[in-house]
């Protein structure tokens, strides 16, 4: 038997401190997420004496690059005046991404500033908007009883 999933039921929450308490906001009508890829730089370390004339290397700094997700647009609801205050902003703030499945719900966490707020407006489909994020730090791995 398979342990596979569908994304269904993930949810993308952003940290808004304009809350009269702070709190995570669901990110509406959200329709595709890909997280960070992270990557570790490649430090060459090669010396005069390296063995059999052979490049060596050590695992350098890690970047966790850039999230994207996508969402359903609606121009003037909550959340699209929260992605256009953030980007306008430019502000690092938590973002967080719970995954589906049966309790507790694995999530990560991450602190990112929105890089990218794109649109599209077809004529014979939905409106929607993919927004790109730059991770910053550390992600953090937990779960949601």
């Amino acid at each position: 038997m398979t342990d596979a999933r569908i994304g269904y039921g993930t949810t993308y929450e952003i940290w808004d401190a304009s809350l009269v308490t702070p709190a995570f906001v669901e990110v509406a009508e959200v329709i595709n997420v890909t997280p960070g890829e992270a990557a570790a730089d490649r430090i060459d370390a090669t010396h005069m004496q390296s063995p059999g004339r052979r490049r060596e290397y050590i695992s350098g700094l890690i970047d966790n690059g850039e999230a994207t997700f996508e969402i359903n647009w609606v121009p003037g609801n909550a959340t699209d005046e929260l992605l256009r205050g953030l980007m306008d902003s430019g502000e690092t703030v938590e973002h967080r991404i719970t995954f589906p499945g049966a309790a507790p719900r694995v999530t990560v966490t991450f602190d990112a500033a929105i890089i990218g707020y794109s649109k599209a407006i077809p004529i014979d489909d939905r409106m929607t908007a993919t927004i790109t994020v730059a991770v910053s730090g550390a992600e953090t791995w937990g779960t949601e009883v």
